[in-house]
């Protein structure tokens, strides 16, 4: 008989009064998800999406404790752009945290922009980068992320996953490509939902009022639907939430204390 996964876990929703607490709350969580990985397999991979997602990890810089020669970083989405036009996600990224830290550069795992004009090729060149990190030493279906970082966007996108989009039933590709997204640039590379679903630890992260209309939707409201309210990684796989009061000021799914 097949293997049934248990269902996934619920989110688990922090809210913190400011932004700074946030943001430490967060790296404080980071760091214990890369003790934890390290400890276990030597290594500790990672994907971040972009938007207002790097700029809440600047709590990371100088931060005691990281072992940022152990990390694998790939992004979680990616504009089809070169790496350091504005739209990058990897040039957001760069400037506002790798370039502060003592990562190594080829930890860092980009798209390749040279690949600009054929997106097919592009997203199968980065799932291959995606096989040499985790075919080889996990052996898994799908790779299995020790933790994905995302943000959340007001229609409730998530990734370059956007709501009613062909994309959301893709169920067997590791990366895919969009060529119309809804925001610009059009022309991006994703993660699917198995990869996100896959992860041992997924954290969305939010702050600010903007976010305060979409996030009642997404955690009140699942059966809605909407990208973010999809990614539910399967068991034994975990869900958590950090955002500032500001931005869950209209939910009513249940807050939890921090603490690690």
């Amino acid at each position: 008989m097949p293997h049934a996964h248990a269902p996934p876990a619920p989110p688990v929703l922090f809210s913190f009064p400011s932004s700074a607490q946030l943001t430490d709350a967060l790296a404080q969580f980071i760091i214990k998800s890369q003790k934890e990985s390290i400890e276990k397999k030597g290594r500790f991979t990672v994907a971040i999406s972009g938007g207002s997602l790097p700029k809440l990890l600047t709590a990371l810089i100088d931060r005691p404790g990281l072992k940022w020669d152990k990390w694998q970083v790939f992004y979680a989405d990616e504009r089809v752009v070169p790496l350091d036009h504005p739209d990058s996600n990897h040039a957001l990224a760069t400037r506002e945290l790798f370039s502060k830290v003592p990562i190594p550069a080829s930890h860092i795992h980009t798209i390749d922009p040279a690949l600009a004009d054929d997106l097919e090729e592009l997203s199968d060149a980065y799932e291959k980068e995606l096989i040499r990190e985790f075919a080889m030493k996990d052996s898994a279906r799908f790779p299995i992320f020790d933790l994905i970082l995302l943000g959340v966007g007001p229609d409730g996108h998530t990734a370059s996953l956007f709501p009613a989009h062909e994309l959301l039933s893709e169920e067997d590709r590791w990366v895919a490509y969009i060529e119309d997204s809804p925001k610009p640039p059009p022309k991006r590379v994703t993660f699917t939902f198995p990869v996100l679903n896959h992860a041992i630890r997924v954290a969305f992260v939010a702050a600010g009022a903007s976010k305060a209309d979409i996030l009642p939707t997404v955690l009140d409201q699942p059966e809605a639907g909407l990208p973010a309210s999809r990614v539910r990684p399967v068991s034994p796989g975990a869900l958590y939430w950090f955002v500032d009061d500001a931005a869950s000021a209209k939910v009513q799914y249940s807050k939890t204390p921090f603490k690690l």
